[in-house]
């Protein structure tokens, strides 16, 4: 039991700083600002729901689709990354009028639910190389109850994780909306900021692992 309880905190306090759905609730209310609050709450949902999959999904096969491809973690880091870092650049560089955030809104394809509320924003580069690392750490020799218990553990946090981020970007307008408009103009500002400087320092560390493999 004792093995269960602390792969279950192991993979929570792993992953959920970098998932980060408390930081990400500006963003992903910023993005989704014409949206109506039903329309909100069902993007919500498939946002918790993809990420639920990706991320199982990188637990499961990452590291063998990787192998299949001949791409390393590194790689991953880096091209994630970069992305990540352009969708901070783009929200960091948004116009803060109301007025022409929504004619440019209505004139734009609104974001989907997968691309990129889930994937970079949400569950980016470093939870997927966080994930398939985890999935390294699989008991080897272990009899079939040690395995279904490590499995059983490890899908439990996803899924906690997954709700943390359905009730974060659930409730974001309420959270947001303690803070009045100019308190949520800053803070989506330093979020945006924030994740612009995650991007970059998934880059570098992505790069610092591809060198040290040459």
């Amino acid at each position: 039991m004792r093995h269960i309880i602390d792969t279950f905190l192991i993979v929570c306090a792993a992953l959920f700083p970098i998932a980060n759905p408390i930081g990400g609730a500006p963003i992903f209310l910023s993005l989704t600002e014409e949206r109506t609050a039903e329309e909100r709450n069902r993007l919500a949902l498939w946002v918790a729901i993809n990420s639920f999959l990706l991320l199982l999904g990188s637990l499961l096969i990452g590291s063998y689709v990787l192998d299949f491809f001949g791409i390393s973690i590194a790689i991953v880091r880096i091209g994630g990354g970069f992305v990540l870092a352009a969708l901070g650049w783009k929200l960091l560089n948004a116009d803060p009028d109301p007025d022409h955030a929504a004619a440019r809104n209505h004139t734009a394809a609104t974001p989907d639910s997968f691309y990129p509320l889930t994937l970079p924003l949400t569950v980016g580069p470093g939870c997927m190389a966080v994930t398939i690392a985890l999935a390294t750490q699989h008991p080897k020799g272990a009899d079939l109850n040690h395995l279904l218990m490590f499995d059983g553990s490890v899908i439990a946090a996803l899924f906690v994780i997954s709700v943390s981020i359905y009730l974060c970007y659930r409730y974001a307008g309420r959270l947001i909306g303690l803070l009045g408009r100019g308190g949520m103009s800053v803070v989506m500002r330093l979020t945006a900021f924030i994740l612009l400087c995650i991007g970059i320092q998934i880059v570098w560390s992505g790069w610092n692992a591809l060198q040290a493999t040459q």
